[in-house]
């Protein structure tokens, strides 16, 4: 079942400078973490029951590194779920390209699996098990 969304990832070129950006309009970065496995650094900031999560590549070959290339600003919206495997098979079952067969471990240690943006109108489209 899905719960909330839990994030909305956001992709930036310079982590400092998008720090900046987020602090003079008030918000608060609230944690970080590097991603190895994604190639990444995240920071996320509080919204309510939910975050941003600012994402700078560290590796060119990253997925968020050849977004950069293309555009920038939301890279995938993030849902919360409660059973992640569960989840996939209900989501495969009903025709959604899964990128991941199975779960990988994001920023916090958390289980995550994502879904093929030609799969949910064009946005990627992260599932995530606390």
């Amino acid at each position: 079942m899905i719960l909330k969304i839990d994030h909305l990832g956001i992709a930036v070129k310079d982590m400092m400078e998008a720090r900046r950006a987020y602090e003079a309009l008030g918000f608060r970065i609230e944690a970080e973490h590097d991603v190895p496995t994604e190639k990444v650094k995240a920071a996320f900031i509080t919204v309510g029951e939910s975050h941003l999560e600012l994402l700078e590549p560290t590796d060119p070959t990253s997925a968020i590194a050849k977004f950069l290339e293309k555009r920038s600003g939301l890279h995938h919206i993030c849902v919360l779920v409660d059973d992640i495997e569960k989840s996939m098979a209900e989501m495969k079952a009903a025709g959604a390209h899964l990128l991941d067969e199975t779960p990988r471990i994001g920023a916090g240690g958390c289980r995550v699996a994502f879904i093929h943006p030609k799969s949910a109108a064009g946005v990627l489209l992260e599932l995530k098990q606390a």
